[in-house]
């Protein structure tokens, strides 16, 4: 059956199209299960990588004055993700979230079908529930007897409802008075935590420069000397130090920063401590792994994103706090045409006006299900493969030292950070210049990668050190046999370098 009809010819302009309408989103599905297939079959690549003024060329994206038909909304589809790339390919390293769970997909497609706000249990009543249970036993895994949690759209958000918790709690006038009333406020976080912390000091009228970096050890953890000194200098100035962020699971390196140390500095100067583990969270839900965020319940928020090392899909941010009624304190505008107090229902359930955004996307099904699908054994199961994996990838390049070499021999989390050494550098002693030559081959490597569409890796540089490959394992799709590829195929593709 061919779909010659256009929008207008289908649900829900149409009453009486139900079989046109079953028809083309049935061809739809099919598309996507096209993508589903060939993003787990490892001879297909992960992309075909164009150059923007290419992909512009070569796809249609114009607006059109008058409809098109079904037909050609279906190539669209189909043109999409032909040039997409594969996130969930068992050769994409490149990003902290990778892979496709395909439960969790379910979830998804089923709440693009819902198409409900989250703001009232009028509208989402099922989901609302859901997000209820799901976010308690997420308190319970981080050791919050009582507490409150939100999803929110992305660690960032979360770690900014964390900064605007701290100082809610700390001065509440601020809400209403702004921050002169209690001087200059100043946060702490490490050099290497995520930028979103240093937003939050933007958003929040700190001002940039009052977000206090502070240094790290060679494996990317904060020292806490140096913490408990730049409190000291704040106080001295006058300042009024309210909040620090311990890292657990940095971007870059994966580093756990010391929880206890910091717990026992913010407490003694009277400070909120807020932990992101955002990318590092999943760990405690391994008997195993968890010990890396000992001392988490001491904090005040964490927040949590399980479209990270928990595989879920994208979006799905929380953050948590020990507190509860907190965030309906600290974010509530009371607005009466949309958060009524009268309703026939218990209203503590709508969630609206506890943050700032109002309306929220439904990010809780597809992790309910997910782990409905799983249950706790099957989530230690995948955190522990993961780690392993990445152990595996760590043993290997060991073995290979003419041709890789380690940034840090024992990382913290699934990231694993090397350099690739071509034939031309392979006799060179290890020093400054070829580091410098192994920093400017990296994204000439990565370059290659993309343009044959078999590999991804992420690099960057970090502080002094010119760039480097970041590995991250965070896809279920992953194993051995990709680890293997992953090593080969870079050394095949650097043989010329």
């Amino acid at each position: 059956m061919r779909i010659r009809l256009e929008g207008s010819h289908i649900l829900p302009i149409k009453r009486d199209s139900f079989e046109e309408t079953r028809e083309f989103l049935l061809r739809a599905i099919d598309i996507m299960l096209d993508f589903v297939k060939n993003s787990n079959d490892r001879s297909c690549k992960i992309l075909d990588f164009h150059h923007p003024e290419q992909l512009r060329e070569v796809l249609d994206l114009d607006i059109p004055e008058h409809p098109l038909n079904l037909d050609q909304l279906l190539v669209d589809c189909k043109d999409a993700l032909k040039y997409q790339v594969k996130t969930a390919h068992p050769h994409f390293f490149n990003q902290l979230s990778a892979g496709m769970d395909i439960v969790s997909l379910v979830g998804e497609w089923l709440t693009a079908t819902a198409n409900t706000n989250m703001f009232t249990y009028e509208i989402a009543p099922v989901f609302i529930l859901m997000e209820e249970v799901t976010m308690q036993k997420m308190r319970e895994i981080i050791g919050f007897k009582n507490g409150e949690s939100i999803l929110a759209p992305g660690g960032s958000v979360s770690s900014l409802y964390a900064a605007l918790a701290a100082r809610h709690k700390l001065f509440p006038d601020c809400k209403e008075k702004g921050n002169t009333i209690v001087g200059q406020l100043v946060m702490f976080t490490s050099e290497h935590s995520h930028y979103s912390i240093m937003g939050a000091g933007a958003v929040l009228g700190l001002g940039t420069s009052n977000v206090i970096l502070i240094k790290t050890d060679k494996r990317g953890r904060m020292i806490v000397e140096d913490l408990e000194k730049a409190v000291q200098d704040a106080k001295k100035r006058g300042h009024v130090p309210f909040f620090v962020c311990a890292t657990s699971g940095t971007t870059v390196l994966g580093a756990f920063d010391p929880i206890h140390p910091i717990a026992d500095i913010a407490e003694k100067y009277g400070m909120w401590l807020h932990i992101d583990a955002a990318w590092g969270g999943g760990c405690l839900l391994s008997k195993k792994y968890k010990t890396r965020m000992a001392g988490v319940e001491r904090a005040h928020s964490v927040s949590w994103n399980p479209h990270k090392l928990m595989g879920t899909h994208l979006q799905c941010s929380t953050i948590h706090f020990r507190y509860e009624g907190l965030l309906l304190s600290c974010n509530s505008m009371c607005a009466d045409y949309l958060f009524q107090q009268d309703k026939h229902y218990d209203v503590s359930y709508d969630t609206g006006d506890k943050v700032i955004q109002c309306g929220r996307h439904n990010d809780i099904f597809k992790l309910w299900l997910m782990w409905r699908s799983k249950g706790d054994s099957g989530f230690e199961k995948q955190i522990d493969r993961l780690f392993g994996l990445s152990e595996y990838l760590v043993k290997k390049i060991k073995e290979k030292p003419d041709k890789f070499y380690l940034l840090i021999e024992e990382p913290e989390c699934t990231n694993v950070m090397f350099w690739y050494i071509p034939p031309s550098l392979r006799h060179m002693p290890h020093g400054p210049d070829k580091v410098k030559k192994l920093g400017e081959i990296t994204p000439k490597l990565k370059g290659l990668m993309m343009n044959t569409g078999t590999l991804m890796i992420n690099y960057q540089p970090l502080d002094d050190i010119p760039n480097f490959f970041r590995n991250i394992i965070s896809s279920q799709a992953v194993d051995e046999s990709d680890v293997d590829f992953l090593l080969d195929e870079m050394d095949r593709l650097g043989q010329k370098l």
